[in-house]
Order: C-alpha cells, then sequence, then structure tokens
C-alpha cells in the first residue's frame, strides 16, 4: 500500500468558462466556499528555512495561488518561528523537528513521502524532504479542488527512487514521435531563450511527483554538449529546480569522435573514458544536481560498443563511471535488437533480443546503471506480453519503460486511455523461482532487493496548449506520474480524479467520460490489431494508419507470418523461435501450450491456422471480422457520448474534443475496413455475418460519372473501400463526381470518405440537385497531430460527415475537388447512413 487513511468528499458544481487546457489539471476552478466555510479554512501559510528557489518554496507559492482561485481566500505567506492554529505549516520532517523542537506523530516515511493532516482551519503537511512537502502541498490542493473539504489525516511514500519522462526532442525544435507542436527546450540546434512553458510543465509534472527529466531525443545530436548548450541545459535546470525535478541528458556513443575529435569511442580506451569524466564534470559544474544520463546504444543504427566488440555492459559503465563522484545515475535502454534479421530462418525472433543480450552480462552494470526496459520485447504495441529480461535480472538494477505519447497507438487523434494497459502490466506475475514476482515489485528493486529502479515514460510533451495535442491524452500523463507512485491505485480511481480535476464535478461529466476513458483502449485494440498481431499499422512508414502487410517481408522482425492459411507467430520452444522458454517455468509453461494460452496473445505466441477455434469458440478470422466491427462501433458511440455533454464544459474544450471524436470514428472505419479486408482476401474465408465487403449505403468514387477526375489503383489496397480512389487529371484540374441515387427518400447522414495528404489543402464541395450541402478542405496538418502522409494510404484516409440531410430517391449528387500542391482531391466513397447504422 502507498497511502494509509484517506476519507473524502465530493461536492458537485459545473464549470463551464472557456479554457484552452493550459492548465492541464492544475485549473483549480472555484468551489462553493461561502463565508463560514472560508472561516473554518486556514488564514495563512508558515514555511520553515525555505529559500526563494526551493521546493518549499514553491509549495507556499502553490498554496496561495491555489486556495485563492479555488476558495476566494488570500493566504499571507509566513516565515514564523513553527505553525499554529488557523494555519498551513508545510515543512520537512527535519524542519519541523528543530525548528518547533518536538517531533510530530508522522508514520514512516520514505524517499520523497510526506505525510498531509487537516483538520479544518490547521493543516500540517510535512515531508521526507522538499520534494515531498511540494508533493503534499499539491495533493491538499488536489483535495480543496474536488470539493473535499472533510478531516483528512495520512502518509504516503513513493513505490520507487526513479520517476522520470522521457523527451524525444530534437535539436532543430522537431520531437520525434510527437505529436504536438515543436520542442519546449530546442530551436535551430540551440536552447531556447524563453523557458516560460517549461516552467508550466514543470508544475505539471511535479504535481503528480515526477522527479527527473531527460530533455532530449534518445537517439541523441553530440552538439549538445558544445558550452553553449550546455549553459541552455543550466537555465533549463533552473526552471525545474524549484519543482523537484531533476534534469538528465541523453548521450550519442560516439560523441569523443563526432564532437571531441578523438580517434575513437571504444569505451575501454582511456582517452575515451577521460573524455567523458571531463564532459561530465563540465556539466555537473553548471548543473550541480543533474540526474544523470540517458543511453540508446548498438540499436537501430546508433552508434554503440559492439564497434569494438565491446559488451553492453562495457559500454555503460565508461558512463556510469564518469557520474559516481557526482551521484548520477545511468538509464541504459535495453532496447537492442538486429534490423536486419532474416525472416526466412523460422526461429529468428526480435522479442527473444533483450534476454540474448542482457542476461548474460546481469551483475556485471555498475551499481548507478538502471537498465531502462520496455514493458513488452517488440515495441510499445497495444497489446504485447510482459517483457521477459524483468525475469532474468537478478543483480541489476531495472527500470519500465512505457510510452505516454500514443506512437503505435493513435498519435492522440484517437482516444486510447493507457492505465489499462500499464496495469496489466505492472500487476502481471512472473513467478521468478516459483515465488510472487509482480512487475511493479521488480522494477522498484523489492523482489530481487535492489537500490535503484523505477519508472520512465516517453511523453513527448510540446507547444501546443493541450500540451500533448489532445484534452483527453493528458489523462495518460496524470496516470503516468499516479502509478509510478502507487502502482496499486486502480485505473478508474485515477482516471476519476483527473476528470474532476480537468473537466468539473458535475455526475454526468464524470460518467461519460468514465465510460469513454475505459472502454478505449479495448476498442482500439478491437479495430486495429487482435489476438497478440500486434498494432497492425505501417511500421516502415508512420506507425499510424492500417497497413498489415508492413509487418512481414523485411528484416524489422514485428512479423505476422501470414499467408493464405495461417497467421501468427511460432515462439514455442518445441517447435518455434524459443521466446516461451525465455520466461520463468510457470509461465513458459502457459505460453507453451497453446490450450493454455490466453486468446488475447495467442498470436504472439502460436502459429495457427485462420480457422482455428478460439476459447470463445469463434475462429480467428471470425474474431477478427467481429472485433473489429465491434471496435468501430465504440468509437462511433463515443462521439455520441460526448456530444451529451454540451453545455456542461467549456465551448472551446468542447468542440475541440469533438472535433478529434469526429475524425477517430471515421478512421475507426479505415481501420476496420482495412484489416478485415486484407484478411478477407489473404484468406479467401468470408465474415459469417456477411458484412466484410458488402456495403450497401456506399457509391464508391470510382463508379460515379467523373469530369476532371480519373481512377487511381490506392497502394496498399486495403485503404480504400473498393480498393481504388479517384484523383484530379493534374494539379491545376477541378474534378467533379455525379451520381444518381437511388436510395429510398428519407433523411440520412450523408458521409464522405477522402485522403487528407501532406503537402496540399484541397477543397471539396458535396451538392445535392446543385444546392450546396457542405464544404471542406484538406487542412488535418493543421487541426490533428498525428504524422501526415504524402500518399493516398490508411493514413492519409479520412471521412466527413454531413447529418441530417434529407434525400428523394433520384435525386443528383455531385462532388467537386479543387486539388492544392501534391493533393489531387482524392475521394473514396460516399455513404448515406440511415438512423443507427455504423459504415
Amino acid at each position: 500500500m502507498c497511502w494509509s487513511i484517506l476519507t473524502a468528499f465530493l461536492g458537485l458544481i459545473s464549470f463551464a468558462t472557456a479554457e484552452n487546457g493550459f492548465n492541464g489539471w492544475l485549473r483549480y476552478a472555484p468551489v462553493h466556499c461561502d463565508k463560514r466555510c472560508q472561516r473554518a479554512l486556514p488564514s495563512s501559510i508558515v514555511t520553515l528555512n525555505s529559500t526563494g528557489t526551493s521546493p518549499l518554496a514553491t509549495a507556499a507559492q502553490e498554496l496561495q495561488t491555489g486556495l485563492e482561485n479555488i476558495i476566494g481566500k488570500h493566504l499571507p505567506i509566513k516565515h514564523a518561528s513553527c505553525g499554529r492554529r488557523g494555519s498551513i505549516l508545510v515543512a520537512t520532517l527535519d524542519q519541523h523537528s528543530r525548528v518547533c523542537n518536538r517531533s510530530a506523530d508522522v508514520p514512516a516515511l520514505s524517499g520523497d513521502g510526506f505525510w498531509l493532516r487537516a483538520y479544518g482551519d490547521t493543516v500540517q503537511i510535512l515531508g521526507k524532504n522538499e520534494k515531498g512537502a511540494l508533493y503534499g502541498a499539491f495533493e491538499y490542493l488536489s483535495l480543496l479542488a474536488q470539493a473535499n473539504f472533510t478531516h483528512v489525516d495520512y502518509s504516503t511514500s513513493p513505490h520507487a527512487p526513479v520517476r522520470w519522462v522521457n523527451q524525444w526532442d530534437n535539436m532543430d525544435g522537431s520531437i520525434e514521435r510527437g505529436y504536438a507542436g515543436p520542442s519546449l527546450f530546442f530551436r535551430e540546434g540551440r536552447i531556447v531563450e524563453d523557458l516560460s512553458r517549461v516552467k508550466q510543465y514543470a508544475r505539471l509534472l511535479a504535481s503528480i511527483r515526477i522527479n527527473g527529466i531527460v530533455v532530449n531525443n534518445v537517439n541523441a545530436n553530440a552538439t549538445l554538449l558544445t558550452a553553449q548548450n550546455m549553459d541552455g541545459l543550466a537555465r533549463i535546470a533552473d526552471v525545474f529546480r524549484p519543482y523537484g525535478i531533476k534534469i538528465g541528458v541523453s548521450l550519442n556513443f560516439a560523441s569523443p569522435v563526432t564532437l571531441g575529435g578523438l580517434g575513437t569511442y571504444d569505451p575501454l580506451d582511456p582517452s575515451v573514458a577521460a573524455w567523458w569524466a571531463n564532459v561530465t564534470d563540465e556539466l555537473y559544474q553548471r548543473i550541480p544536481d543533474m540526474a544523470g544520463y540517458l543511453v540508446k546504444a548498438s540499436s537501430e543504427g546508433q552508434p554503440g560498443p559492439d564497434t569494438y566488440n565491446r559488451t553492453l555492459a562495457e559500454g555503460a559503465n565508461v558512463f556510469a563511471k564518469a557520474l559516481q563522484p557526482h551521484g548520477g545515475i545511468l538509464m541504459f535502454r535495453t532496447f537492442v535488437y538486429d534490423h536486419h534479421i532474416n525472416e526466412s530462418i523460422w526461429t529468428n525472433d526480435r522479442a527473444n533480443a533483450q534476454v540474448d543480450f542482457f542476461k548474460k552480462l546481469d551483475g556485471q552494470f555498475e551499481e548507478n546503471v538502471i537498465l531502462q526496459i520496455k514493458f513488452g520485447p517488440i515495441d510499445f504495441q497495444v497489446r504485447e506480453p510482459v517483457s521477459p529480461l524483468f525475469a532474468n535480472l537478478y543483480q541489476t538494477n531495472m527500470a519500465i519503460e512505457l510510452q505516454v505519447t500514443q506512437e503505435y497507438l493513435g498519435q492522440q487523434d484517437h482516444l486510447v486511455y493507457l492505465s489499462l494497459l500499464w496495469k496489466e502490466i505492472l500487476d502481471f506475475d512472473l513467478r521468478v523461482d516459483h515465488q510472487p514476482s509482480l512487475v511493479r515489485d521488480i522494477i522498484s528493486g523489492q523482489r530481487f532487493d535492489r537500490r535503484l529502479g523505477g519508472w520512465a515514460a516517453v511523453v513527448n510533451a510540446g507547444t501546443n496548449t493541450t500540451w500533448l495535442g489532445s484534452h483527453l491524452a493528458m489523462s495518460n500523463l496524470y496516470a503516468y506520474g499516479r502509478l509510478a507512485w502507487c502502482p496499486t491505485d486502480g485505473s478508474q480511481e485515477i482516471l476519476q480524479d483527473w476528470i474532476r480535476l480537468t473537466f468539473g464535478r458535475d455526475q454526468h461529466v464524470l460518467d461519460t467520460i468514465t465510460d469513454m476513458s475505459m472502454k478505449s483502449w479495448p476498442a482500439y485494440e478491437n479495430y486495429t490489431g487482435n489476438l497478440g498481431i500486434q498494432t497492425l499499422t505501417d511500421i516502415l512508414y508512420t506507425h499510424y494508419g492500417p497497413n498489415p502487410a508492413s509487418q512481414d517481408n523485411n528484416g524489422w522482425g514485428q512479423w505476422t507470418r501470414a499467408d493464405h492459411n495461417t497467421i501468427g507467430m511460432d515462439r514455442t520452444v518445441k517447435n518455434g523461435t524459443g521466446n516461451a522458454g525465455q520466461y520463468p517455468a510457470e509461465i513458459a509453461q502457459v505460453y507453451e501450450d497453446i490450450d493454455s494460452t490466453p486468446d488475447s496473445l495467442l498470436l504472439w505466441f502460436h502459429h495457427v491456422p485462420y480457422t482455428h477455434r478460439l476459447h470463445s469458440g469463434k475462429t480467428v478470422i471470425q474474431h477478427f471480422y467481429d472485433a473489429h466491427y465491434s471496435g468501430a462501433e465504440t468509437a462511433h458511440h463515443f462521439l455520441s457520448q460526448w456530444e451529451s455533454l454540451g453545455g456542461q464544459i467549456d465551448q472551446q474544450r468542447f468542440n475541440e474534443v469533438k472535433s478529434r471524436l469526429t475524425y477517430q470514428a471515421g478512421h475507426s472505419l479505415v481501420w476496420r475496413d482495412a484489416i478485415n479486408n486484407f484478411y478477407w482476401n489473404l484468406s479467401g474465408i468470408s465474415d459469417e455475418n456477411g458484412r466484410v465487403g458488402h456495403h450497401p449505403w456506399r457509391v464508391e468514387a470510382e463508379s460515379m460519372a467523373l469530369d476532371g477526375y480519373e481512377p487511381y489503383a490506392v497502394s496498399p489496397f486495403e485503404a480504400a473501400s473498393g480498393y481504388g480512389a479517384i484523383v484530379t487529371a493534374s494539379n491545376s484540374t477541378i474534378g467533379t463526381a455525379q451520381t444518381t441515387l437511388e436510395f429510398p427518400s428519407g433523411t440520412y447522414d450523408l458521409g464522405v470518405n477522402y485522403y487528407d495528404m501532406y503537402g496540399g489543402k484541397s477543397e471539396w464541395a458535396v451538392y445535392l440537385n446543385d444546392r450546396l450541402v457542405g464544404k471542406w478542405e484538406g487542412n488535418s496538418e493543421d487541426t490533428l497531430g498525428h504524422t501526415p502522409s504524402i500518399y493516398i494510404d490508411g493514413h492519409s484516409a479520412t471521412r466527413i460527415t454531413f447529418r441530417d440531410v434529407y434525400i428523394q430517391q433520384g435525386d443528383q449528387l455531385k462532388i467537386t475537388g479543387v486539388p492544392d500542391g501534391v493533393e489531387p482531391a482524392p475521394l473514396d466513397y460516399v455513404v448515406l447512413l440511415p438512423p443507427s447504422v455504423v459504415d
């Protein structure tokens, strides 16, 4: 347990003034507190021995600002000798004992823990250290912001000492796998001058008890280590320091050559070790409390110790030794694999790589090294088993690597609440040596009695006012911080705290967003990749839209081994790659046997016919069809659920979320149809329910009368409804597509599926009997955050819908398209949907 004794009462009040998401969950929206209520609350804030830039001083300032916003009461900050009745005392345990000459009756605290006692107008917030006191202040404000004015008395300590976030920010200001605008830190090879937004980011991170941030990309640029940029890093550290957050940096292994001018970057060469020691000394002269380093080596083309036939441990230790005099930590990524492996060899398997590389090195890393391990064996897929590496390192510190940024999971343009996925991983019992071995206890250091351990999450916040590009995606950042502190917290409990802090305490708002979010990960899994087959996205391009063929016939190792009759990776010891055997015996036995392997991971561990029967009784292929239809229907329901909140959420955020959910509803159909059509064509097995390939309410664009448009063969074929689309004859030709509608007279939702490519902003208009129904522009690169595509494919495919359009049988429908740039106003199909039909 991370907490002891928590009481709560939640009042009800709605709040609907305009907001843009900049404050995240730190809105501190007013709650009803009349004069009697205010008299019952503290009238001053007392700090002990705080300096102007200390977390303790920050705590006092946050309390003052927060209380003024929440209850409309200004509390002066005093530096009295000790707290008294009618005040909020915020201090460390040592300060309280020394200054107040008495010890509080506080439960045992560890790490950055804190104790909070609030009885009416007297509040005590005591931290094990100053960071703990700051966390306690944020906790108290969180209670008040949720209208909890009851007495509370509890203590809490962190699950693990390391709770970091990683930013994949590049020196030019771009962010790899970032979907929320440019970097907060870098521009044109240097650190930006204006770091005001960084301060707000620091507030958000501190409020969820993050204590470290790596500010640059793991695919690091050595120029970060120039003297000018080191000075800039010191300015960044100055911004984070008052919030108890230490900064770290990612390093390029070859920097001694590319920046230092040495002839080698061999980690065992004395000149290389001396160069890194000197660079580290220079950084600590500027940033005495720097957290340490993050290193990606010998992976995906990044340089590493293998160049000189050195082990990964020898490579890591050169950095660790340079850090040791300063108390710094080295986070060393285990994401090491060969991306040119031969698929034709049945036993080859990228999933084996981490255990193959690192198990033999257990105990050879310096004590200040933490191996940063992705939660699964491949790469942040919609579902993977737990990485077996967690069970194979008894003498090495470990941290789990999660991804808040939704690289493979909709890139913040699809609602996917990730706490559910993370909890499945964290709560998994690996049964090492037949003993309880929960992943969360392994990474904390508890299971193998390690001093260091913890958490890292790739966040990639940008300059967009929503930080992640989407208001709802912020629930994932909040959940990450909460779980890193206390992984036994429940996903719904965390989510509902975030909803109340972000959108208010209206019960309908709470229930609706809870229902949407809790269903979102299963829905996304359903309409993307099922049964452990991975996210069937385009792994060779944007990692966004559907392209199942891209998984195979290359050296990247994310194979499905799908052919006309069978599908799935055989990872058994008996017949396959042996991956199942990398797990402890009890788990290996489950995965080795097809009958005991859970359906959700069937295709991860077994190669089976499409006609194989699941535990549910369905065949694999029918499960694919049904799941994809179910997932898309759920995504469509999200939109109607959100629309029911009109008037209960401020207009700006309501409209921005509605826009994303509208897009998700349309793109879920792109996914549904692409995956189903691909495997229908590959297997030749029809959908038992007759849905796949049968769309009675659609009119394919290529079947319409065309003027200035011409048919186009889409690749991959499954990214178009009828495997083809239409494009204008040139980038200066206006295209027209017309058809006579033969549907029964009535009211329909009129949808148009088209392709919104990067590099142009085409314009379209749709008419009924020459009466304008609506027009639109292909500007998703301005309105959405996912990686754009320059192709007509599953990434650029999208839909616009005009609701409640009355048609009469025989009406003439016309669409005009005006191309722009490289975008030839491409169209896929038109659909007229009767009420309750999703297609």
